[in-house]
């Protein structure tokens, strides 16, 4: 009997374990594709930054302090 309940939980614990294995083998995919996307992102995000750095630096400096229309 005590074999029997022994067998059970031995069986319970193996079936747990493979189940585990799945799942953390599933969440490993999904952060190395997360960590791919991300690369992907940060590269994006620099050529944005690096173009609008450029588009600004061809814009005619207003100085900001000019004096509203008269008409204002």
């Amino acid at each position: 009997m005590k074999e029997m309940l022994l067998k059970e939980r031995v069986d319970e614990l193996e079936s747990r374990l493979a189940f585990q294995d799945d799942t953390i083998q599933a969440l490993n995919d999904v952060i190395a594709a997360q960590q791919l996307e991300l690369g992907r992102l940060r590269r994006s995000l620099e050529l944005l930054a690096q173009r609008q750095a450029e588009f600004a630096a061809q814009l005619p400096d207003t100085g900001g302090d000019e004096a509203p229309p008269p008409h204002y």
